[in-house]
C-alpha cells in the first residue's frame, strides 16, 4: 500500500473516534450443500508419485507466475537498497549468519533449485522485474516465498521443499531487530541526527570498499545477467546516491523498530522483551502493517496524539498459513452480485478477494509503489496450486476407518467454500478482533488507492486491470468488499484440510504441535519445540520434542510456551459442539484409536 498522507491518517482517526459503525452486510457463510469428502487412493505409492509429478508439472506450466511469487521483490523502486543489505554482515558480522548465507539467522535458507542465485530463497531483487535495471539502484525485499516455501528433512540425506506451504524458520521480527542493532553499532552514543546519518553513510561506504577488495563479485556472484559490468554500474549508482539512499534506509529501519515497540507496549505488555526476539514461523501481520501508518502519524504535529489509535486493540500474532489450492476457499458472489458468501481465505476470512489478500501481505513491508504484478501472479499461481502430498507411508486400511469418522465429525465444517466464522470453539479470539473499524476503513481506502478498478499494469506486454473484477463480476462501486465488516470475523474459519500434514503446528496461533494433540486435548503439552525440520509421522506434525545436539546446529527450533502469554493459549477445538442440531465430536480423548484413524485419513488429503 502506498503510504497514506497525514491528512488521510488524521481524517480516519477522527472518523473512528466520532462515529460508531453498524454493518448490516450479509456475512460470509457456510455452504448449504453436502460436505465434500476426498476418496482414499487404492495404491499409496502410485498416488504419491502422481501427486508429486502433477505439482511439478503445474509449477512448470505456471513458471512465470511461480518465479514472481518466489523470487521477485515487492517494489521496483523502493525497499532496502540491495548493496546495503549485502553489506550488513560486513559491518556487524557478530549479528548475522554464515559467510555462505548471512540471513540464515532469520530462517532464510539457500534453495539448491535456484542455482547460484546470490541470495537465499525469499529475498527478491528489483532488477528481475525492471525493463531497465541499470537506470537506478537495485532494491530488495522479502518475497512471498520467505513465508510460503518451507522445507522438511525427510532423512539425513534428503530435504524436501514445500512450495506454497510454510517456512516455519522465517523470523521477520528478528530481521528488523538485527538491522536496528547494526545501525546502533554504527551510531554509538551520537545523538545528533545529521551526524548519525553521516556515520551510517561512512560505515556503509567503507564496508563497500572492504567487500570489493575481498571479492570482485561480492554482491551479485556473477548470477545470470548480473555480470561484472552490471555490478560495477550498480556500485557506482549506489556510491553516487549513498547519502539519500542510506539516510532513508536508516530512518525507515529505526522508525519500524520504534513503531513495533509501540505495538508491543500496547498489546504485548509484559512480553516485550521476548517478543523482540521474534517467533519463527509466526507474525503479527496486522500489527506490522499498521505500524507503517503509525510511523506516518507520528510525523505530524496534529496526529501525534492519535497515533496509538492506528494500532490494533488486541494482539494479532498467528502462525503462517499454507496458501495452496486457494480455489477451495474462494468466496462466491450471492445471486445479486452485491455480497460475497461461502468462503474466505485467512484465519477469520476478513479479506475475501484473493488479489487484496496478496496486496495485504505486500503492504506489511510499508513500501511505496508496490509492484502489483507480484500479487497478480500470486493469485494466478495459487488458485489451483496443488498441495504437497504427504511424503511418508500411509496405512490405507486404517485411513478408511478414519474417513468414516472424518465424514461424520469433521467434513461439514472443513469443506471447501465454507466462509462461516466459528466463535464456539473455545479459542482465544484476540486475533479475530485486531481488524477494528479504523483499520478496516484505512485498509479499504489504501488498498483501493493501490489497486482500484481503473488500475492498469503491464504483464507480458499486455495491459491488464488486476483489480477490475472478481470471478467475472465487476468490482466497480464495491470497494467496501475489500475487507469484510468487523462484526463478521469475530471467530475463525474452518479451512479445507488439503496438505494439512504440512500446516503443523495447529490452531491459528500454532499452539498445538500435532494433529494427535489437537484431537486428544488432555495430552496437549504446554511447552514444545517449534520450527523443527524433522517429522513425527505417528502423531502427524513436525517433530516437537527437543532436537539432538547435531540437529540443533542447523535448526531454528525454539521452545514455545502456550502459558507465556494469553494469545498463545493452546485451548480450543477441545470440546464437542452442536451445529444446526447436529453433534460433532472434537474431543477424542476417550477414543484414541478413533483419533489415530482420523490422523491416517488426514495424511491422504
Amino acid at each position: 500500500m502506498n503510504k497514506p498522507s497525514l491528512y488521510k491518517v488524521f481524517a480516519i482517526i477522527i472518523a473512528a473516534i466520532t462515529f460508531n459503525s453498524a454493518c448490516s452486510d450479509k456475512p460470509l457463510e457456510a455452504p448449504s450443500g453436502p460436505a465434500f469428502v476426498k476418496k482414499i487412493p487404492q495404491n499409496w505409492s502410485s498416488y504419491q508419485a502422481q501427486q508429486t509429478a502433477d505439482k511439478a508439472r503445474y509449477i512448470q506450466q505456471k513458471q512465470t507466475a511461480f518465479d514472481w511469487f518466489a523470487d521477485f521483490a515487492f517494489s521496483e523502486t523502493d525497499g532496502t537498497p540491495y548493496i546495503a543489505l549485502r553489506l550488513l554482515p560486513v559491518i556487524a558480522p557478530e549479528l548475522w549468519g554464515s559467510a555462505d548465507n548471512f540471513l540464515d539467522v532469520i530462517g532464510l535458507f539457500n534453495d539448491p533449485r535456484q542455482g547460484d542465485y546470490p541470495m537465499p530463497r525469499g529475498i527478491g531483487i528489483s532488477a528481475l522485474a525492471s525493463n531497465d535495471p541499470a537506470s537506478h539502484v537495485d532494491y530488495t525485499s522479502f518475497t512471498c516465498a520467505a513465508c510460503h516455501i518451507g522445507r522438511l528433512e525427510k532423512s539425513k540425506t534428503e530435504t524436501l521443499y514445500i512450495d506454497g506451504g510454510i517456512n516455519s524458520e522465517f523470523n521477520i521480527v528478528l530481521y528488523r531487530v538485527k538491522v536496528y542493532q547494526t545501525l546502533q553499532k554504527i551510531i554509538g552514543t551520537e545523538t545528533d541526527k545529521l551526524k548519525q546519518h553521516q556515520l551510517i553513510i561512512n560505515a556503509f561506504l567503507d564496508a563497500l570498499q572492504t567487500a570489493r577488495q575481498s571479492d570482485s563479485h561480492f554482491f551479485y556472484r556473477n548470477y545470470k545477467n548480473f555480470t561484472a559490468a552490471y555490478e560495477k554500474i550498480q556500485i557506482e549508482l549506489f556510491i553516487r546516491h549513498a547519502g539519500e539512499l542510506l539516510s532513508r534506509f536508516a530512518e525507515r529501519s529505526i522508525a519500524n523498530y520504534q513503531g513495533y515497540g509501540a505495538l508491543l507496549n500496547k498489546n504485548y505488555n509484559g512480553f516485550q522483551s521476548r517478543s523482540l526476539q521474534g517467533f519463527p514461523g509466526m507474525a503479527d501481520a496486522t500489527g506490522i502493517f499498521t505500524v507503517n501508518s503509525y510511523n506516518e502519524a507520528k510525523k505530524g504535529f496534529f496526529t501525534q496524539f492519535f497515533a496509538s489509535f492506528v494500532l490494533p486493540d488486541s494482539p494479532g500474532i498467528t502462525d503462517f498459513m499454507s496458501v495452496w489450492q486457494q480455489q477451495d476457499r474462494k468466496a462466491q458472489w450471492d445471486p445479486s452480485h452485491k455480497s460475497l458468501i461461502n468462503g474466505g481465505g485467512q484465519w477469520n476470512g476478513n479479506i475475501p478477494i484473493p488479489i487484496y489478500r496478496n496486496l495485504a501481505a505486500q503492504s506489511t513491508l510499508g513500501l511505496s509503489n508496490i509492484d502489483i504484478r507480484v500479487s497478480a501472479f500470486a493469485e494466478d499461481l495459487l488458485d489451483q496450486l496443488p498441495a504437497s502430498v504427504y511424503p511418508f507411508d500411509v496405512d490405507l486400511k486404517l485411513a478408511a476407518k478414519g474417513q468414516e469418522l472424518f465424514t461424520e465429525n469433521c467434513a461439514q465444517c472443513h469443506q471447501p467454500h465454507n466462509g462461516k466464522v466459528y466463535d464456539n470453539l473455545n479459542l482465544n479470539k484476540d486475533r479475530s478482533y485486531v481488524v477494528n473499524w479504523l483499520i478496516r476503513r484505512g485498509g479499504i481506502s489504501g488498498f483501493n488507492d493501490t489497486c482500484s478498478v481503473q488500475t492498469t499494469v503491464k504483464i507480458k506486454g499486455q495491459t491488464m486491470q488486476p483489480c477490475a473484477e472478481f470471478d467475472g463480476v465487476s468490482l466497480a462501486g464495491k470497494k467496501d468488499l475489500i475487507i469484510s465488516p468487523n462484526n463478521q470475523h469475530h471467530g475463525y474459519n474452518a479451512r479445507p484440510l488439503s496438505g494439512i500434514w504440512a500446516q503443523a503446528p495447529y490452531l491459528h496461533n500454532g499452539s498445538v504441535p500435532t494433529v494427535y494433540h489437537l484431537l486428544v486435548p488432555d495430552q496437549r503439552p504446554s511447552k514444545f519445540y517449534k520450527s523443527r525440520l524433522q517429522y513425527d509421522q505417528k502423531h502427524l506434525g513436525f517433530a516437537w520434542t527437543a532436537p539432538t545436539a547435531e540437529q540443533q546446529k542447523t535448526s531454528h527450533a525454539y521452545v514455545f510456551d502456550s502459558n507465556s502469554f494469553p494469545a498463545f493459549s493452546n485451548a480450543g477445538h477441545d470440546s464437542d459442539i452442536t451445529e444446526n442440531g447436529r453433534h460433532y465430536k472434537l474431543d477424542w480423548s476417550d477414543d484414541q484409536a478413533g483419533a489415530m484413524a482420523i490422523i491416517e485419513y488426514l495424511k491422504t488429503l
